[in-house]
């Protein structure tokens, strides 16, 4: 009997697999060598520290404090570490969150993967030219796409029609 539980409970913990630090891998999951690549170094250099935050540590701005937040005018968000297009203003919306969003990217330009950093999954975003981190996108956007890509505004710059 003692043994028959012992084999139970030795069963159980060899079993369990914990999810917090898992990551997983999807059809969009991209991988870790890009077009653009540069050293921690270079991309310091060249990145403002609130960029560098966002873009290259995966940070988040704080809400409502973009610049993008309100922007109004026709044109296109781009990288604002490689220049890689990433979003149009036609599909920007305001989600109320704080962040700027949009419900669709220009496809092939941002690419996918799940992340578990604060305990449940979310699909983060990123550049697929260069990789830097843009945000995350949720289904709980407008009828158009359902999508709701929610961007940190220092991961943008924008490039007004002309």
């Amino acid at each position: 009997m003692y043994l028959r539980i012992l084999a139970i409970i030795a069963f159980a913990i060899t079993s369990c697999k914990g999810i917090s630090q898992k990551k997983e891998i999807t059809k969009e999951t991209t991988k870790e060598t890009y077009k653009v690549s540069k050293t921690d170094a270079e991309w310091r250099k060249e990145l403002t520290d609130i960029q560098y935050y966002i873009l290259r540590k995966a940070g988040t701005e704080t809400p409502g404090t973009s610049e993008f937040l309100h922007n109004k005018e026709e044109g296109t968000y781009v990288c604002a570490a490689c220049s890689t297009p990433l979003f149009k203003s036609e599909h920007k919306f305001d989600s109320g969150t704080g962040w700027p969003s949009f419900d669709r990217e220009i496809k092939d330009n941002v690419a996918f993967d799940v992340d578990y950093k604060i305990g449940y999954k979310r699909t983060e975003e990123h550049c697929a030219t260069c990789g830097g981190h843009l945000g995350h996108v949720f289904n709980d956007g407008p009828k158009t796409t359902g999508e709701r890509h929610c961007i940190n505004g220092a991961a943008l710059k924008f490039i007004p029609k002309s």
